[in-house]
């Protein structure tokens, strides 16, 4: 009886012993409870503000969980020490120069830490480490900027009314474009003007582009000008003479003047001295009485009986030398 009983107790004791290994086991898996066993090394990050965020909540990098959060303690006046105990298997994989920064599991998830960048310059970190932290824009930041945006938007709709308005009624410059037909027509014909100035520049363009062309035609003026040296020495040979007569044209009217500056030149005195210069003037004038006088006598001789004789003779003579 007595060894019947302990057989028993003995096989019920191993039955309770297999069935606890198996709850531990599926605590372990259940909860994922399995890395609890695995390495860990603790790093630091110092954050203004948290977001929530809790002792127990994941830690991850490139996708992979490799921690949990350890502890949250105040750091200085306002500022909060978040442990991150991390996996000592990715410890080779987190430079010194990574960055932590705070997000949601998921849209309405519980909040996580994201260690990300790194470069490979820097070196592994170590136990001890703070990482820097990043600045993440939370749900009551977006909410926030939302706001401030809807506050902007109210307002520029206010002015866009008040400008709108403005135009309709004709103010400003734009709105008497808008409103002012006579505006309309200065606009159009000046548009009209430039057109026919572009026609007009194009036809001078035309002629340039058929003077040009004629420049290479053979036979032309404008090439031989342009390519036959005999005409351009000939033209350049009476440019010449025509600058040596312009020169001497110059110093002689440089001579004329300075001798008429002299008063005891003749040219001088013809032009400064009154008294010569009206000598001169009846001198002129007695040889034109004189001169008339001549011919009045020559007439008068052709009359005459006794030289009409020789006078028609000597016609005479001269029409048939013709």
């Amino acid at each position: 009886m007595n060894k019947t009983s302990n057989k028993r107790a003995v096989i019920v004791g191993l039955f309770i012993f297999i069935g606890l290994l198996f709850l531990i086991a599926g605590i372990l898996i259940v909860g994922n409870l399995r890395n609890t066993f695995k390495d860990k090394m603790k790093v630091v990050s110092l954050f203004d503000d948290v977001n929530g965020l809790q002792k127990g909540n994941n830690i991850w990098f490139s996708g992979v969980k490799i921690g949990t959060v350890f502890n949250l303690q105040f750091y200085g006046e306002s500022q909060v020490k978040v442990i991150l105990n991390i996996e000592t298997s990715a410890q080779q994989y987190i430079r010194k120069d990574s960055k932590v920064k705070i997000t949601s599991d998921g849209i309405i998830g519980k909040k996580i830490l994201v260690i990300y960048g790194g470069t490979s310059k820097s070196n592994e970190v170590q136990e001890g480490d703070t990482l820097e932290v990043e600045k993440s824009f939370t749900s009551e930041d977006m909410i926030n900027t939302l706001q401030e945006n809807n506050k902007n938007i109210l307002a520029i709709t206010t002015d866009f009314k008040v400008i709108s308005k403005k135009l309709v009624a004709g103010e400003g410059t734009i709105g008497k474009f808008l409103n002012d037909n006579s505006v309309y027509s200065n606009i159009n014909a000046a548009t009209i003007s430039l057109q026919n100035a572009s026609e007009k520049a194009q036809k001078l363009i035309g002629s340039l582009a058929a003077f040009s062309e004629g420049l290479n035609k053979k036979g032309t003026l404008a090439n031989e000008l342009t390519t036959d040296t005999i005409i351009f020495n000939s033209i350049k040979t009476t440019v010449l003479q025509l600058q040596s007569i312009a020169d001497t044209a110059a110093v002689f009217i440089a001579n004329l003047k300075q001798t008429a500056s002299n008063p005891n030149s003749p040219i001088g005195v013809l032009l400064h001295d009154k008294e010569s210069g009206a000598r001169l003037k009846e001198t002129i004038k007695n040889l034109e009485s004189s001169s008339k006088k001549l011919d009045e006598d020559l007439e008068a001789a052709q009359h005459n009986f006794l030289l009409r004789g020789y006078f028609k003779k000597k016609a005479k003579s001269s029409n048939a030398d013709k």
